[in-house]
């Protein structure tokens, strides 16, 4: 038996007016989940625990069956074990945004966060920045590592491992300054060193090269989400598979790294809406090929496309998700003589209109080459809820994938 986990990031929404007051996954044209869903096991599930940040670490941790209450430690110190950095347990990570904050504002906590991604820059040049960084501001104690395009990585030896950032995504548009740490309450080393990257960047080369092209800066860090040296069980000891994970981003890198699990790299996957859809179709099967038997295959476009309230390329990505991943790897295992299992799902909702995760459930659908389900005709999220087939905790969704006879409602 060969099982794939499709994970199209923060595709779930909400309905939209100008899409006729449907969701982009009702508009995308995605004949391929339609028609598998048609047969499928087909439901909604919470991958964010009751009380807990509804974050990509937290959700697919829940996906890959692992109770996020239990493991979750942040998603920084899983994307500095993609980076390759060797964390000591004294050692806390910190997630570094380079973003872009607005130039007007005499002061560094009146300016406006304009983009937590700084328009998508390029990991090149980001790499120019972080290196900047780690050589004005860089010491025995912290060290700045780039990671891929914004998402960069500070280790703190004796770090604050607690301390209540925000998170960038989350206050787009707003006035940095009620959301920045504070001295009052343990932050005033993070605010201090946020402050200083502004001076550095705001005008470095990088941002003047950028500005030129009428691209915004990377003018400032943004630190969040700390946290300490990870653990995981074991993925193929908890269910005797052979697993790989295939991601453009250090994040869900770093989760299967953790557990014991094959990460595949991908030229030319970025984790946007312009990346190599068909080039993680062949790496899937490629894995499968070579004897794999659970494939995790995670695309961050539509969650991309939800933070920067692009529509039109939100509903776009899903339907590269269907026509340039699913339908290939279906295809070949479909013809492969072997039965298969394909489970696939948001991790989390990424509404346009917020811009940011919410921790409602998610439609999934569990397909079965050897056996058929009365499922919907177009995979979506109200489609799904009306199944009322409900989860309440995500990390029971691997229990079902491996046994979808044994499926149990809770309403």
């Amino acid at each position: 038996m060969k099982y794939l986990v499709l994970i199209p990031d923060g595709m779930a929404d909400e309905k939209i007016a100008s899409l006729g007051n449907r969701t982009p996954m009702e508009a995308a044209e995605k004949p391929t989940m339609d028609r598998l869903a048609r047969q499928a096991l087909v439901g909604t599930v919470c991958n964010i625990p009751n009380g807990m940040v509804p974050e990509s670490d937290t959700a697919n941790m829940a996906i890959l069956s692992f109770d996020p209450k239990i493991y979750s430690k942040g998603r920084s110190p899983l994307e500095a074990v993609s980076m390759g950095i060797a964390m000591q347990p004294e050692d806390t990570a910190y997630r570094c945004n380079v973003v872009t904050l607005s130039d007007e504002g005499e002061d560094y906590d009146d300016k406006i966060i304009l983009d937590h991604s700084a328009d998508e820059i390029t990991t090149p040049e980001a790499d120019r920045l972080i290196r900047t960084l780690e050589q004005k501001l860089g010491n025995d104690i912290r060290k700045f590592y780039t990671g891929v395009s914004y998402r960069h990585c500070l280790i703190w030896k004796g770090g604050n491992d607690t301390y209540p950032f925000m998170r960038p995504h989350d206050i787009l548009g707003k006035r940095i300054g009620e959301y920045l740490p504070r001295e009052d309450n343990g932050g005033g080393e993070f605010y201090r060193l946020m402050r200083e990257s502004f001076d550095i960047l705001n005008h470095h080369p990088v941002n003047e090269e950028r500005r030129a092209r009428g691209l915004k800066p990377a003018n400032s860090i943004w630190l969040w989400s700390p946290g300490k040296k990870p653990a995981l069980p074991s993925f193929s000891e908890k269910w005797g598979l052979r697993g790989a994970v295939i991601s453009a981003v250090d994040l869900i890198k770093g989760i299967g790294l953790c557990a014991g699990m094959e990460s595949i790299d991908v030229e030319g996957a970025t984790g946007n809406v312009n990346t190599n859809y068909a080039g993680k179709a062949a790496a899937a099967i490629g894995a499968f090929r070579r004897g794999l038997d659970y494939v995790y295959v995670h695309v961050e476009a539509p969650d991309e496309c939800g933070h920067r309230a692009e529509l039109e390329n939100k509903i776009l990505s899903i339907e590269k998700i269907d026509s340039e991943i699913l339908k290939p790897v279906y295809e070949y295992l479909a013809a492969s003589g072997e039965d298969f299992r394909m489970l696939v799902l948001p991790d989390h909702p990424t509404p346009v209109r917020l811009r940011t995760h919410t921790s409602q459930p998610v439609p999934f659908f569990i397909y079965c080459s050897d056996r058929s389900y009365p499922g919907v005709s177009c995979f979506c999220e109200e489609s799904a809820a009306e199944k009322q087939f409900y989860l309440p905790e995500g990390w029971h969704l691997m229990d079902l994938l491996m046994n979808p006879s044994g499926e149990r409602t809770n309403a």
